[in-house]
C-alpha cells in the first residue's frame, strides 16, 4: 500500500531545504499533527457511539415509562 505524504511532511522538507526552520520544532509540529489525526480519528469512532447509546437510552426510557415515542 502507498503511503501519503501529509501536508506537514510537505512543508518540513521544503522548509529543511530552506533552513528556515529547526528540526527540532518541526519534529514538535509533526508529532502534534500526528496526535491531531489520532484524536479526530477517535472522535470520530466515539461520536456515532455516543449518538447510538443516545438514542437506545431514550427508547428504553419511552418504552419502559411510556415516554413520547411509544
Amino acid at each position: 500500500m502507498e503511503t501519503k505524504q501529509t501536508a506537514v511532511e510537505f512543508l518540513e522538507i521544503c522548509f529543511i531545504k530552506n533552513a528556515s526552520i529547526s528540526l527540532d520544532e518541526w519534529k514538535t509540529a509533526r508529532k502534534m499533527f500526528e496526535q491531531q489525526i489520532m484524536d479526530s480519528h477517535l472522535m470520530g469512532l466515539i461520536h456515532p457511539l455516543e449518538m447510538e447509546a443516545t438514542k437506545q437510552a431514550e427508547q428504553y426510557y419511552n418504552k419502559t415509562y411510556g415516554g413520547k415515542n411509544e
